[in-house]
């Protein structure tokens, strides 16, 4: 997926607000001039991201074109919005009224949105599908991300998902094992450091939040996270600081690349090629996006085990939205019951549209054939939690002030340098994720 395709771990998630720039606008008036425009037209508009390679789009369109909805209910138009400046494009479109009835976008977009009181909730959508029907095909939790105390928000979509990689071959040359827990982790990486790899394999630089995103699953591995179940930032907890003392652990012994807080996630997908990584963490697809021979030798690892006795990590469910600003309620709902029910084919056809969250899709044969990606589905995202760990499961808001933001990089970056503590490091993070909220 773009993710990993694209190397922007921020354009597929994170949603944040920012004035509107003349382009955004000048695009928007063009949008508006070939599909529906608002509560008074006679179609839906349906806008999607690039969420794959060069085929997606072109396969999901024809499949929006392809709805015939019942006497009465709009039939629905495409627009694909691309990730550079959306956040833009969706609030000055969302502002003036002229935007889709129905959307995927930033995975927190719904859940600001819906603090604006611009979101239809998907509870009557949801409960239509039935307990024995699409309601019961969804993974293990997803619906529950998306549920807020006034309803669910939005509807899972596609996973981005953070899990353990290892190269086979390196650590068949180091004589080592695939680790189970920390402490055989740190056994695997110091084995790997004897033959010149490093066992901590990321990267923290421009564009590439990958290594803020591995601090968060170190957390989540020992039963902690960022925020409580109030919502409100809570850092500075013993399982993070246990945790953040491990992954200085890991930088004082050697374990990682010096020059990972510099990393792009090209920077990161060549070292692997170049055998300088024998194990790290990235995106479900980082054996596809690195690509060669040396894709055949990458390998999804088990969830380690933290200290708590926990497994745990963190994952992205994006999602699909309904606005309330929309020719049809009844009609946005018939259109998404549609396009869940026949969105199948965009990972059939290898569109690299990320990982399914329906286990009708996880189950069909086409996917079955990535034995990594089936083992992120039936190992790593049963574990997995969201920004909101550990007090809770469902997206809110307020991830916004850590999902791809200059704080988020800041701390990993200070952990990556090694001159800092734990507890120090979680404590300005804090603060800053408190800031934004005043």
């Amino acid at each position: 997926m773009a993710n990993e395709n694209t190397g922007s771990a921020f354009s597929r998630r994170a949603f944040l607000g920012g004035a509107v720039g003349a382009g955004a606008v000048a695009f928007l008036a063009a949008c508006s001039s070939s599909g529906g425009s608002g509560s008074g037209s006679k179609t839906m508009k349906f806008w999607n991201m690039p969420w794959g390679n060069t085929d997606f789009n072109t396969l999901d369109k024809k499949i929006t074109l392809a709805y015939k909805p019942k006497s009465g209910l709009p039939a629905a138009t495409y627009q694909v919005i691309q990730w550079a400046n959306f956040t833009q494009t969706f609030s000055s479109a969302v502002a003036s009224n002229t935007g889709p009835a129905v959307s995927s976008g930033g995975g927190t977009q719904a859940f600001q949105y819906a603090a604006q009181g611009k979101i239809a909730y998907a509870d009557d959508l949801i409960s239509s599908w039935g307990s024995n029907g699409l309601k019961a095909d969804f993974l293990p939790g997803l619906l529950d991300t998306m549920k807020t105390d006034k309803g669910y928000a939005a509807v899972p979509y596609n996973l981005d998902m953070r899990v353990a990689w290892y190269s086979k071959s390196l650590l068949a040359k180091a004589g080592t094992t695939v680790p189970t827990d920390w402490q055989s982790y740190l056994d695997t990486c110091a084995a790997l450091k004897k033959i010149g790899v490093y066992g901590w394999g990321q990267g923290s630089g421009s564009g590439n939040f990958t290594g803020s995103h591995i601090m968060v699953s170190f957390m989540i591995n020992n039963g902690g996270g960022l925020f409580d179940e109030n919502q409100k930032a809570n850092c500075v907890t013993n399982e993070n600081i246990e945790a953040m003392n491990f992954m200085l652990e890991l930088v004082s012994k050697g374990y990682t690349d010096p020059a990972c807080a510099t990393y792009t996630s090209a920077n990161v997908q060549a070292q692997w090629k170049a055998n300088k990584f024998g194990f790290g963490w990235d995106g479900a697809a980082l054996d596809q996006n690195v690509g060669g021979t040396k894709a055949a030798d990458l390998f999804v690892a088990d969830p380690l085990t933290g200290p708590s006795g926990k497994k745990g990590a963190l994952f992205f469910p994006n999602n699909i939205m309904m606005y309330k600003n929309t020719p049809s309620q009844k009609g946005s709902e018939a259109f998404l019951t549609y396009y869940y029910k026949n969105m199948h084919t965009l990972w059939t056809s290898n569109t690299g549209v990320g990982l399914p969250v329906l286990s009708s899709i996880a189950d069909l044969a086409g996917f079955k054939k990535n034995a990594n990606a089936v083992k992120v589905i039936n190992e790593w995202q049963p574990i997995s939690k969201t920004w909101a760990a550990p007090g809770g499961s469902a997206l809110f808001s307020g991830v916004s002030a850590v999902d791809g933001t200059p704080a988020m990089t800041t701390f990993t970056q200070s952990i990556l340098g090694g001159k800092v503590t734990a507890k120090a490091a979680l404590t300005t993070l804090q603060n800053a994720i408190l800031s934004s909220a005043s």
